[in-house]
């Protein structure tokens, strides 16, 4: 996918779906580790997570690896940058994940089904989803 169809991809508007890690990025202010692409999709789309990417922030809250709970994070960033928590149901997003068979990661399984739902794209740094998830982009 180039920059001169995103906002056109399949006649519809985008929505972007954020993995752990640019969530976290994005809140502490460590945007330099972000790519290019991926400054321009957050700056220009709207920006959603999957409830799992807040469970996974608080188990590294939990472990010490972030210093923030996960409703801080998730609220400053709705305030912030509009970003919101999808509501898709979980049925659905549980019997997508049963097909993703290329991953034994509970986290990684959920937030890429619940992407997949509407065929969006999900921004990630992680291989393998950028591998096994074709709306994935980085």
């Amino acid at each position: 996918m180039t920059p001169t169809n995103w906002s056109t991809w399949s006649g519809k508007s985008i929505l972007i779906y954020l993995d752990t890690h640019v969530v976290v990025w994005l809140y502490a202010g460590l945007t330099e580790r972000l790519s290019q692409q991926a400054r321009t999709l957050i700056n220009e789309q709207d920006l959603l997570i999957s409830p799992m990417v807040r469970l996974e922030m608080h188990y590294l809250y939990e472990i010490g690896r972030v210093t923030v709970d996960s409703s801080a994070i998730t609220a400053d960033l709705a305030q912030r940058i509009g970003l919101r928590v999808c509501n898709k149901s979980f049925d659905a997003i549980v019997t997508r994940a049963t097909t993703l068979s290329w991953t034994r990661d509970s986290f990684d399984r959920i937030i890429v089904a619940q992407a997949g739902l509407g065929d969006d794209l999900l921004l990630s740094k992680d291989q393998s989803i950028l591998k096994n998830y074709p709306q994935a982009t980085w």
